[in-house]
C-alpha cells in the first residue's frame, strides 16, 4: 500500500469512527484510550532519528481530537489533550534534549510563577483553585514546553505534511459526527447567534476554531500532497464538508482565523516555489477557491441566508448590531482596567473572569488577559512571545509555514484565548527547522569519440 493509499484509508477508518461514537457514545472512552496506547507505544519504540516526528504527530493527533473528546466526553478531562501534548514534548526532551538557545522559553515559563502566587492569596472564596489554575495556565505552560523542545528542532518538509495528515483524521471524525448528530441545519438554525447544536451539543467557538483548522490542513494537503485527479476530489470534498460545518456553526472567530492562516501560507508558498511549479500552484488555488465559494453556497442556502446576515454583522430581520465583536471589547476593556489597576503583579491567574462587576464571564482574548493577570510581567511574556519566533526567522528562512503557523495562533488567542492547545502547539511548530528533499541532478553521460 502506497501512502496516498494508506491515507485514503485512513481518513476513511476515520468517517466511519465518526458514525459509530454517534451510534455509541461510551466508544469515545474507547477511542480516546486507543489512540492513547497507541500514540505512546509509537513514541516509545520510535529510533532515536524518528523521534521527533513520533511525538509531532502524536501531538498532532491530540490537537485535532481536543474538541471531539470534550464534546463527547471521551478524555481523561477536559484539559486532557494539553497536558497529553506536554507529556509528549516533556517526554522528547527526556530523549532528545533541547536547544540552548531556547533559554528565552525558560524566562516565559517563570514568569507565570508570580501570578499564581498572587491567586493564592486573593482568590474568590467560591473558586476551586486548582481547577481555575489549570483551565488558565495549562494553554501557556503547554507553549512553553511544546516551544522548548520544538525550538530549533530539524525535521523534513514531508514530515511537516504528514504530521497535519494525522491532525486531520480526528478532525474527519468530528465533522462526521457533526453530520449526523445535525443532518437539517435549517430546523435548528432560527437567528444569527452561534448555535450550539449545529456544534454538537458543544461550544461554537471552540467547535468553529478545530474546523477551521481542518480547513487549513486540507487546504495544505490539496497544494502540496494531491498529485493526482482523485486526490484532488477527494481532499476538496473534505474540504468542503469541513469548511460547511465551521460556518454553520454562526461562530466566525474559527472560519476568520481559517481565512487568515490560508492566505499567510499561500502567499509564502508561492512566492517561494520554483517557476515551473508556479502554475501548478495557481491551478490548485483555484481550485480551492471553488470548493470556499461551494461551501458559503451551501451554507447560505441551508441557512436560509442568514449565514449572510451574521457575517453582515445583522440580525434575523437585516438590522445591524450595534457590536460586531459580540461584547469582546466589552471584557477587553475590563482586562485593561485590571491592569490599570494593578500594574506591576497584575490581578493574579484566573481572577480576571471573577473580575467584571460579579459576572462571571471567561476571557476571549489572550492578549489581555496576560496584561490584566500578570502585569508587568504580561507585558515581557509578550515582548518574548513576539520577538523571539521573529528573531529565529531573521537567520532561518527556510519554514515555509512560518508565517501561517504565527498567523493561526495570533488570530485563534484573540478570539478564543488559550481555550484549546492547537494555538499553542502551532506557535511552536514555527519554531522549526524545516529541510527540504534534495532532487538529484541527473547529467547526461558523455562518451568519447573513438
Amino acid at each position: 500500500m502506497n501512502s496516498d493509499s494508506k491515507y485514503i484509508s485512513l481518513i476513511l477508518i476515520h468517517v466511519v469512527i465518526g458514525f459509530l461514537i454517534y451510534a455509541l457514545k461510551p466508544l469515545s472512552k474507547f477511542y480516546f484510550f486507543t489512540a492513547l496506547i497507541f500514540f505512546v507505544g509509537s513514541v516509545v519504540v520510535a529510533h532515536k532519528s524518528k523521534k521527533t516526528t513520533a511525538i509531532m504527530n502524536a501531538c498532532a493527533y491530540f490537537i485535532g481530537a481536543e474538541v471531539f473528546f470534550r464534546m463527547t466526553k471521551g478524555g481523561m478531562s477536559y484539559e486532557a489533550s494539553k497536558y497529553l501534548v506536554i507529556f509528549f514534548v516533556v517526554l522528547g526532551m527526556v530523549y532528545k534534549g533541547i536547544s540552548d538557545r531556547g533559554y528565552p522559553y525558560f524566562v516565559y515559563l517563570i514568569l507565570l510563577v508570580p501570578s499564581i502566587v498572587i491567586a493564592s492569596l486573593d482568590l474568590n472564596i467560591d473558586a476551586n483553585f486548582r481547577t481555575n489554575l489549570a483551565f488558565v495556565l495549562s494553554g501557556p505552560v503547554c507553549l512553553g514546553l511544546a516551544a522548548l523542545f520544538f525550538f530549533e528542532r530539524k525535521v523534513k518538509h514531508k514530515d511537516i505534511v504528514n504530521m497535519l495528515a494525522y491532525m486531520s483524521m480526528p478532525i474527519v471524525t468530528m465533522t462526521t459526527y457533526l453530520m449526523v448528530f445535525n443532518p437539517s441545519v435549517k430546523e435548528t438554525i432560527k437567528n444569527t447567534a452561534s448555535n450550539y447544536v449545529s456544534s454538537g451539543g458543544f461550544g461554537p467557538n471552540q467547535v468553529s476554531t478545530i474546523l477551521g483548522l481542518g480547513v487549513f490542513v486540507f487546504t495544505v494537503r490539496l497544494l502540496i500532497k494531491s498529485p493526482t485527479i482523485f486526490l484532488k476530489l477527494f481532499n476538496s470534498f473534505f474540504l468542503v464538508l469541513i469548511a460547511y460545518r465551521a460556518i454553520i456553526t454562526f461562530s466566525r472567530g474559527g472560519v476568520l482565523a481559517a481565512i487568515i492562516t490560508i492566505v499567510a501560507f499561500v502567499v509564502i508558498f508561492y512566492a517561494k516555489a520554483l517557476p515551473r511549479v508556479k502554475t501548478k500552484i495557481i491551478g490548485s488555488v483555484l481550485v480551492l477557491f471553488m470548493a470556499m465559494i461551494a461551501s458559503w453556497f451551501i451554507s447560505s442556502s441551508n441557512t436560509l441566508g442568514l449565514i449572510d446576515k451574521r457575517y453582515a454583522n445583522q440580525d434575523s430581520l437585516g438590522r445591524e448590531k450595534a457590536d460586531f465583536t459580540t461584547g469582546r471589547v466589552e471584557l477587553v476593556f475590563n482586562e485593561l482596567d485590571g491592569f490599570i489597576e494593578n500594574p506591576f503583579f497584575g490581578i493574579g491567574a484566573s481572577n480576571t473572569k471573577y473580575n467584571r462587576e460579579g459576572k462571571e464571564v471567561v476571557t476571549h482574548n489572550e492578549l489581555t488577559r496576560l496584561l490584566s493577570e500578570h502585569g508587568v510581567f504580561g507585558i515581557f511574556i509578550l515582548l518574548i512571545l513576539i520577538f523571539t519566533p521573529l528573531s529565529y526567522r531573521s537567520e532561518n528562512r527556510k519554514n515555509v509555514f512560518f508565517y501561517a503557523f504565527l498567523a493561526f495562533w495570533f488570530a485563534t488567542i484573540n478570539h478564543s484565548a488559550m481555550r484549546i492547545a492547537a494555538p499553542a502547539f502551532f506557535y511552536a511548530l514555527a519554531l522549526l527547522d524545516i529541510e527540504y528533499e534534495k532532487h538529484p541532478i541527473r547529467r547526461k553521460r558523455l562518451v568519447a569519440k573513438r
